[in-house]
């Protein structure tokens, strides 16, 4: 059993407790102990929150939030709005993506809106409902569905091609 940090002992033992006196006073310009330091995260120091789904790995029904980045590299049938979606080679995703940036090396099947740059690898596949504000596309690459441009007010503006394949 694992009892080093206290997961796995039993709560009845007395060792597990904390003890319940109250600690000295300690002088105002005295430093704390090292076992009673808080440390207070702040906003400039956040690190990127990034979500990496692994190769054989698959999420369903989900809803993903506060994501800066979402890597898939399994199978990820979801919503999600976050800065930045990485589809690795073997990656799909499945659901609704609104994102500031997306590059797409796997497949997408959905709704996506990406509000700065979409950009689809050789080996990437991208079909259903595309807004985007610009695109770069790889020869190879492959775009099936209802394709729009987001102006400056991220409104779409209907575009005329349907399908796009090995452009």
């Amino acid at each position: 059993m694992l009892q080093k940090d206290g997961f796995f002992r039993n709560r009845r033992d007395e060792s597990f407790r904390q003890p319940q006196s109250t600690p000295a006073p300690v002088a105002a310009n005295a430093a704390p102990a090292p076992s009673e330091t808080i440390i207070e995260p702040k906003a400039a120091d956040r690190k990127e929150s990034k979500l990496v789904v692994g190769h054989d790995i698959k999420i369903k029904g989900v809803e993903i939030s506060d994501c800066d980045t979402l890597v898939v590299e399994g199978r990820v049938e979801a919503t999600l709005d976050s800065r930045v979606l990485e589809i690795a080679e073997h990656g799909v995703f499945q659901g609704t993506i609104a994102v500031d940036q997306a590059e797409i090396r796997g497949r997408f099947e959905g709704e996506i809106t990406v509000r700065k740059q979409l950009i689809v690898h050789a080996s990437g596949k991208v079909s259903g409902k595309i807004r985007y504000a610009k695109i770069k596309m790889e020869e190879g690459a492959e775009i099936a569905g209802d394709l729009a441009v987001l102006d400056n007010k991220a409104t779409a503006i209907n575009v005329q091609t349907k399908r796009v394949a090995n452009a």
